[in-house]
């Protein structure tokens, strides 16, 4: 049964790259057809990559509008598909990791940067990211606030450490470099353990529609 990796799309082509990056390694670790879809901005859809039995994973770091709306929508009413929750708050650990690899020392402040959200429920998903990364605050670098250099600003006085809470470089994650943190960590990117993730959600919902068939 296809595995359809959905992700948001991106003009940037770094960010298109890490997303071929991602779709590789799962590749490399299953015995059925993966295939790269977007939401938005870049094509394939996830509608003209539906086209049989699949089971779609979102590879969000929050649940919005995306992964709430647009996705099913571009699915539509399918018995022989199926959307599971998305990456999110599963991706703590490889956030952990690349804060570690930049540079992160203990007593750091600790500062999640997301890209940020008008969805309340997404911005609660960034709320319990940071609560299971021992943060000392959130900064947003776009659709929220506060602003990460405004949050950076008030910690001064402590070396402040800033963890990415995006998956793939781009302008949000650019923007960071002027924050005025000491240390920046890079995106999420193709983890392996995102990569399990990814995995596990697949066949969880895989099991879940044979049952069903």
């Amino acid at each position: 049964m296809k595995l359809v990796l959905a992700f948001h799309g991106t003009r940037d082509p770094r960010g298109a790259v890490v997303c071929e990056e991602i779709a590789s390694l799962v590749r490399s670790s299953v015995d059925v057809p993966v295939e790269v879809a977007y939401a938005d901005v870049r094509q394939p859809d996830v509608r003209s990559v539906v086209d049989g039995p699949a089971v779609v994973v979102p590879a969000f770091l929050a649940a919005g509008y995306h992964v709430r709306v647009d996705i099913p929508q571009q699915i539509g009413n399918r018995p022989d598909v199926v959307v599971t929750s998305p990456l999110g708050v599963d991706a703590v650990p490889a956030m952990r990791d690349r804060l570690r690899e930049a540079g992160f020392r203990r007593g750091d402040a600790v500062v999640l940067a997301a890209a940020g959200s008008s969805d309340p429920r997404a911005l609660a998903d960034v709320r319990r990211a940071a609560a299971l990364l021992g943060a000392d605050a959130i900064g947003y670098v776009a659709t929220a606030t506060p602003r990460v250099p405004d949050v950076v600003a008030g910690l001064r006085g402590r070396r402040v450490a800033v963890a990415s809470w995006l998956l793939a470089p781009g302008t949000f994650h650019g923007s960071l470099a002027e924050c005025g943190a000491d240390v920046v960590s890079e995106p999420i990117g193709a983890h392996p353990l995102v990569v399990d993730v990814l995995l596990r959600k697949y066949y969880e919902a895989r099991a879940v529609l044979l049952q069903s068939a």
